[in-house]
């Protein structure tokens, strides 16, 4: 967009595609994708910001909806192949899988220590009332803010609606309100009022600076199972039976509660005795597993089902995925899922 002078920080902006991209059709009024280059006359202020900004675009745009890890991949050998020319990343990008892409990149960049700022919108750039202004330009401010030479928030996080959120601990709660994420369970690294606000004691800051390192391997062999009232028994010994299946992320309740039916731990052991690895996850959203707490969750830490904590379910299974793809033997693979690994659950 600018030439680069020696003092000028240079960003890196990743369209992936998303409502922040899309243009309404007159006729049918629904969305498609434009060109990035359309975005960018949208927002001539873009130019008045000082830094050098560059853009690549994913060809064609993606629907959020239709993401996928490839294109995980994709976003991390992009940052990897262009890691020493800029300060910081921003990636547009669909809001409703950002929160799942997010946490899949906090795993897979490893030894980052620069910005990587992900952010969308609710309504597409091109309408009067659009929330993506503000966002992209924040967001690119927060991806070029330093201190003493060295990146203010070097993570992977979600900038939305005047709040700044670690990528892993987000959640998208509303599809209606401008204000579309939250992170129940940590707090804000920043909140842009009149001045932007950092929250230096919350952001994860490296001990020591490593060579950037992408890990692309992910096994997709993973569902999310929700228990409620009524399960089908017969469904859900056939999940548990499926070919090929390697991880289970329990949707349970309240604390990590599950009904107390013999058929359901005799399937989740008989599953874990073939392999299968199990992560209990609350459906509360703002709750927390407490294995053991109840008598109806004693079973399930018998059978060696793992808590998840206070993880949320997109970081829970983005983190199974990744895990599965090391290679790694079953109990070492139970012994990450329990820690933290990139402040996506409380230590």
């Amino acid at each position: 967009m600018n030439n680069l002078s020696s003092n000028q920080q240079s960003i890196l902006i990743i369209y992936t595609g998303g409502t922040i991209g899309m243009r309404e059709d007159p006729k049918t009024k629904t969305l498609s994708p434009m060109k990035f280059g359309l975005i960018q006359e949208e927002i001539p202020e873009l130019y008045k910001l000082g830094f050098y900004i560059h853009s690549v675009t994913f060809n064609p745009p993606i629907d959020s909806a239709n993401m996928t890890p490839e294109i995980w991949i994709k976003l991390a050998t992009t940052i990897k192949t262009n890691y020493s020319h800029y300060d910081g990343f921003v990636i547009l990008h669909g809001t409703d899988t950002m929160a799942y892409t997010a946490s899949a990149l906090s795993y897979m960049l490893e030894n980052l220590d620069k910005p990587v700022i992900m952010t969308g919108s609710q309504l597409p750039i091109g309408i009067l009332r659009t929330d993506g202004k503000e966002n992209i330009i924040t967001a690119i401010q927060i991806a070029a803010a330093q201190k003493n030479g060295k990146a203010i928030v070097p993570e992977v996080c979600i900038y939305f609606s005047s709040q700044l959120f670690r990528g892993n601990r987000t959640t998208k709660e509303d599809s209606q309100q401008f204000s579309a994420f939250t992170s129940h369970h940590y707090p804000q690294l920043a909140i842009a009022g009149v001045d932007i606000k950092f929250n230096y004691d919350k952001i994860n800051y490296a001990r020591s600076k490593g060579i950037l390192n992408i890990n692309t391997s992910i096994d997709d062999n993973v569902i999310i199972l929700k228990i409620f009232p009524g399960i089908n028994r017969r469904y859900f010994e056939a999940i548990l039976a499926l070919p090929g299946l390697k991880g289970v992320i329990l949707e349970s309740y309240g604390s990590g509660n599950m009904p107390t039916y013999p058929w359901i731990f005799e399937a989740i052991r008989e599953a874990t005795l073939a392999g299968v690895i199990f992560m209990n996850v609350s459906q509360c959203p703002g709750g927390q597993v407490k294995m053991g707490y109840y008598e109806t969750s004693r079973e399930l830490q018998e059978a060696g089902v793992v808590s998840g904590k206070d993880i949320t379910v997109e970081a829970a299974v983005t983190k199974m995925m990744f895990l599965l793809g090391q290679q790694l033997p079953l109990a070492e693979i139970k012994a990450y899922l329990a820690q933290n690994m990139s402040g996506e659950i409380e230590d």
